[in-house]
């Protein structure tokens, strides 16, 4: 039996034998781009993970050893407390001195282990960590004088701030480069986050009243970290020292701090939480009248009130206020210390409920007012007859005292010299 194979039939098995040989060539041509496709993929990985290493957080303490030459055959002073920490929780103090000849610390208000009492005068004493002399800079001075830098050529400061102009550790930074200025010492900052982000809001501090707790013309919320600050003050207000930023890497000031890998170490007794450090930029405020601000409480500056307050009411009226990214809440509460100790205070738990639309400074003006209007003869302001009184310092301004003056006049001003300090900061930012 013989088989004939048509011309047509032909001419499909060969077609059929082209196309097995094309879709095989198809098929290598393929498995070759996946294999292309996969290793590029794999590279990308590698890129992106070595970019992720030399991105991470690293706080300004941590570059030490790329910073060596700095410190290197010089005595250098450590301003810091125990906010001053690496990632792992290991001390400033600790770290720098295995890098340089640390001779002596210096501690700020609250004491270098941050345990004392706002406003507390502190004593000279020793670090129990290091055995180092420990030269307060909040006690007869507020200052390092001659005798304390005589022995230094480089002075370094490393303490976390809270975001507020009002916190008076970056007072102690701008002493201490103004002396470092006139006595011809370098400064150094190892910077650290801004724990409330970079969102800037508040009036320019006047000069008239300025204080320690508020030195330079800066807003409430400055949005700035300390090496920006130091930045900012060296060459905008005329300090002029020998200043060196150790700057962070992989940092950006829309990161809030409970989003980084690091230890909240409270930079004071009553700033327990970062989030206690978002409404202290305008709850300090208040520190300026006869309301309690929760010191001595579980929620220091989260709670506001008063024995005379009713807190259904206040809570009632705060909320129609419609304010973003904040609800009030009715509170009752009895400080253990400061104003009110031992009494029943009614007021408000202030619970943000959005972060990024939060105005801190604008919330407490519109509490202000309200509590003007709702108790008139019993919301006070301390020492309201001084024209220096704690309230005028904390704002740097008269305007809440002023009876012509409205809370949309003070939001207006609020609007303009934001615009005004955010023009100015643009200059120093590194991040």
């Amino acid at each position: 039996m013989c088989f004939i194979i048509s011309p047509m039939k032909q001419t499909s098995v060969q077609y059929t034998l082209d196309t097995l040989d094309t879709l095989a060539k198809i098929t290598r041509c393929r498995l070759q781009r996946i294999k292309t496709m996969g290793l590029l993929f794999f590279l990308l990985c590698v890129a992106c993970g070595n970019a992720a290493a030399e991105t991470r957080l690293k706080l300004g303490i941590e570059r030490l050893p790329e910073y060596r030459e700095v410190f290197a055959g010089k005595r250098v002073g450590l301003i810091t407390n125990q906010t001053g920490i690496d990632a792992e929780g290991t001390p400033s103090a600790v770290l720098l001195s295995r890098a340089a000849q640390l001779t002596v610390l210096f501690s700020p208000e609250h004491g270098i282990q941050g345990n004392e009492r706002e406003g507390a005068s502190i004593g000279h004493s020793t670090d129990p960590r290091t055995g180092l002399p420990v030269y307060s800079l909040y006690g007869n001075t507020k200052r390092p004088t001659p005798e304390m830098l005589k022995d230094i050529d480089v002075l370094c400061f490393d303490i976390q701030d809270v975001g507020a102009r009002f916190y008076t550790y970056i007072s102690t930074m701008a002493y201490s480069m103004e002396e470092c200025a006139r006595h011809k010492k370098r400064f150094v900052v190892f910077d650290r986050p801004n724990p409330i982000g970079g969102s800037v809001e508040g009036n320019m501090l006047e000069l008239e009243y300025r204080s320690f707790t508020g030195y330079f013309p800066i807003v409430q919320r400055h949005g700035m970290t300390v090496g920006e600050l130091a930045l900012l003050f060296n060459t905008e207000y005329g300090i002029r020292c020998d200043l060196t930023v150790i700057p962070m890497t992989g940092w950006n000031r829309e990161i809030y701090f409970d989003e980084l890998p690091l230890i909240w170490a409270p930079p004071s007794p009553n700033i327990p939480s970062p989030q206690t450090a978002l409404v202290y930029a305008g709850v300090c405020l208040f520190e300026g009248t006869n309301l309690s601000v929760g010191r001595g409480t579980t929620m220091p500056f989260q709670y506001l009130g008063a024995p005379y307050i009713d807190a259904y009411r206040l809570a009632d009226q705060l909320n129609r206020l419609g304010l973003d990214g904040v609800r009030f809440l009715p509170a009752f509460f009895t400080p253990s210390l400061s104003l009110y100790t031992g009494q029943l205070c009614g007021g408000v738990q202030i619970a943000v409920t959005d972060r990024c639309n939060f105005a801190p400074v604008k919330t407490a003006i519109a509490m202000f007012y309200e509590l003007k209007r709702l108790y008139p003869d019993t919301f006070t302001i301390n020492n309201a007859g001084k024209k220096y009184c704690g309230l005028h310092l904390l704002t740097g301004c008269t305007q809440l005292t002023d009876p012509s003056q409205t809370a949309q006049d003070y939001f207006t001003r609020i609007e303009k010299e934001t615009k005004q300090f955010s023009g100015i900061r643009k200059k120093y930012l590194l991040y």
